[in-house]
């Protein structure tokens, strides 16, 4: 699959490989050898019950949580290789959170100008001009001057998804990003969400909502004590699964 350039051209999709991925913290481990692979221009949820290890997994990602053992790939780089230039690697990952770290005495559009400015280097004009551009995306064109506090948790959230979208990043990584939202504001998100996968953004998602896995998702991953048990297309995930674990699990969350 391919996704669109700012410019209007085709790229493959970026790929993310974990190998052997450990974490421990202290004496408790919390991830055990996870081996996967989110396929490039297609969209990966990991699901599974809390504390089962899917945000630390989703964390290392971009090393917020370096792993105690185990590689992670970025397309054909390496992040947790020595001498890495991490840095430069993170700014090909953008991340939404469950909570939206959004800076509460600046406007929508510096919100979405910032980062730009300090970390890509772009003048003042050109990051304004390409936050108008995503938070029109969003739905949000019209909210560019308004504060934080003035917006809903889901609008909140989707200047959050303009913000990491800004940074033109090869693969989206979502932890629990509606999790925080009240029911009625979680359709928003969502579907902003669908819409990054319908253009073909490598999206690695961790999250309770089975429908949108169900719909959305290319693969779907069950995580349960710091193991992955089960990964597979949602046909299969939801309406076979292997394990009398995930069957468990189903049955508490369908």
């Amino acid at each position: 699959m391919t996704t669109m350039t700012p410019n209007g051209r085709t790229r493959a999709g970026t790929a993310v490989r974990f190998e052997h991925i450990d974490k421990s913290f202290g004496q408790n481990q919390v991830l055990h050898d996870i081996e996967l692979e989110a396929p490039g221009g297609a969209t990966t949820c990991i699901v599974g019950p809390s504390g089962s290890g899917k945000s630390t997994l989703l964390r290392c990602a971009n090393l917020l949580e370096v792993p105690s053992s185990g590689r992670i790939l970025i397309g054909d780089e390496a992040i947790t290789d020595p001498g890495a230039d991490v840095d430069r690697i993170r700014t090909r990952v953008g991340m939404v959170f469950q909570n939206f770290h959004l800076f509460p005495h600046h406007t929508v559009l510096d919100n979405v100008t910032l980062a730009q400015q300090r970390v890509l280097g772009r003048a003042r004009d050109e990051a304004v001009q390409v936050a108008r551009r995503h938070l029109e995306s969003v739905g949000l064109s019209r909210l560019e001057d308004r504060r934080p506090e003035q917006l809903s948790g889901g609008q909140q959230q989707r200047v959050a998804i303009a913000r990491a979208l800004a940074m033109d990043p090869e693969v989206m990584l979502f932890d629990e990003a509606t999790s925080a939202l009240d029911p009625e504001l979680v359709k928003g998100v969502l579907a902003v969400m669908r819409n990054l996968a319908d253009r073909g953004m490598t999206m690695i998602v961790v999250t309770h909502e089975m429908r949108f896995a169900r719909e959305v998702a290319q693969q779907v991953v069950f995580l349960d004590q710091g193991r992955l048990l089960e990964a597979a297309r949602p046909a299969e995930f939801f309406d076979s699964p292997r394990s009398d674990r995930l069957r468990s699990f189903l049955k508490q969350v369908l």
